[in-house]
């Protein structure tokens, strides 16, 4: 043993006036580490390609982890015997955290797990790492690159410097659009008001034993919202059996794409998701009296800017199952549309319905080597409300993979459908 600490030498370091911007390259580069950004870049890497995954964020998982979005939704069809619509992460997900004891199945009319945030944050770490897929947190888009109807590069800041990134193909899963948006092509927004998301939260010292129904929060909620202060008037609070922890939606918030309002969203929300706490303690004092809140999600954003693709699924589709030719995505999550404040519509489908996103939605038809995978996808208001839910989402990144994959450096407009619908059949076909 020394008898004196000896202090690490160190070194003077400065900026220099113009550093130069790291350099990285890949097949596939997939902007968003969200739930279909995750499915885009496994697949990409289990079909051997050199996959390079980034995000804003400084941890994978997007919304679905720091968000605490908390349920997978839209991955069953209707029925209390729903069977599972989407499969490849879907099905690594449900098998390794089902063994964990970290889901729990709420079955209905409609089917959701919920989901130990924690433990879903990190498979995916695990999940990642064990495919060899190179990670980038902590980077925002600056520019983006186009060359004769390609998009050839990425100039991303971090806080450790700028990187260029260059690859073949790229997925847009950012949620916003945003590699479509800065590359200056056509995009969507709601055209009236704002689609709101949610602040969620996890509470904890929740007395299960008196745990009230759904039916009963609703309907108290519904009359003594507005002496809580809450925007809201409906929500819910799920609670998980056996761990005494509560999954609590309750909320409105504004999710604007201004950086300043954008920033005020996290504090507005926080307040909301307090007065929901007051509200369960006071309101149902067996089952929350002790309750306190273990973790806040980030702002939870449900719609806020998407791209004009090849084609826009609209809701009449949706409602009337259209199959179409290049069908990549199932699900049969309700219409679910969050425009008003005060609360939402729901509008469900027959148990035995099923409606589809073809791959056209996923392409924007000005550029060859880009797809979009999630709530960023073409469709109107009301049926994207429909397919940006978990499940679907999984199957949208799965299919930009092999889109991707199948199209090398030649044009996804221009790939072979048939052997695409061939690669993704466990996501379009079948059924129990």
């Amino acid at each position: 043993m020394l008898d004196k600490p000896i202090a690490p030498e160190t070194r003077i370091v400065r900026r220099g006036a113009a550093p130069a911007a790291r350099e990285a390259e890949a097949e596939i580069c997939v902007l968003g580490a969200g739930i279909a950004g995750i499915s885009a870049a496994v697949e990409a890497a289990r079909l051997g390609r050199k996959v390079l995954l980034v995000d804003g964020l400084p941890a994978l998982g997007g919304q679905a982890v720091t968000s605490i979005i908390g349920t997978f939704c839209g991955l069953f069809s209707n029925g209390l015997d729903g069977y599972q619509l989407t499969h490849g992460l879907a099905d690594d997900i449900l098998r390794e955290l089902g063994a964990e004891g970290a889901l729990h199945y709420r079955r209905g009319h409609t089917t959701v797990v919920l989901y130990d945030e924690v433990a879903l944050g990190r498979f995916i770490e695990r999940t990642v790492e064990r495919a060899g897929i190179a990670v980038l947190l902590g980077a925002v888009l600056r520019r983006v690159r186009l060359e004769d109807r390609r998009v050839a590069a990425l100039d991303l800041a971090t806080r450790y410097g700028d990187v260029v990134v260059r690859a073949m193909g790229f997925v847009d899963a950012t949620g916003d659009a945003a590699l479509a948006f800065e590359a200056g092509l056509d995009c969507r927004a709601p055209a009236d008001g704002v689609v709101y998301g949610s602040q969620m939260m996890v509470l904890e010292q929740i007395d299960e034993a008196h745990y009230p129904t759904r039916e009963a929060i609703s309907a108290r909620l519904a009359a003594k919202a507005e002496s809580y202060g809450l925007v809201r008037h409906d929500g819910f609070a799920f609670s998980f059996p056996g761990r005494g922890t509560a999954l609590v939606n309750m909320n409105h918030v504004e999710t604007p794409l201004d950086p300043f309002a954008a920033s005020a969203t996290a504090f507005a929300g926080k307040e909301q998701a307090d007065r929901s706490l007051r509200f369960l303690q006071r309101e149902f004092p067996a089952a929350f009296g002790r309750a306190r809140v273990r973790a806040y999600g980030l702002p939870g954003i449900r719609q806020t800017r998407w791209i004009v693709g090849r084609h826009q699924l609209s809701v009449d589709e949706v409602r009337r199952g259209t199959r179409f030719p290049d069908s990549i995505a199932r699900t049969s999550w309700p219409i679910e549309q969050h425009h008003h404040a005060e609360g939402y519509v729901w509008e469900p489908f027959a148990e035995d319905h099923l409606h589809y996103v073809p791959f056209a939605s996923l392409t924007p038809p000005a550029v060859d080597n880009l797809v979009a995978a999630g709530r960023c996808i073409d469709a109107d208001s009301a049926a994207l409300s429909s397919v940006r839910v978990m499940g679907p989402c999984i199957a949208m990144g799965a299919a930009a993979a092999h889109a991707l994959d199948l199209a090398g450096s030649g044009s996804v407009h221009q790939l072979d459908v048939a052997a695409l619908r061939r690669r993704i059949a466990a996501n379009v076909e079948g059924g129990r």
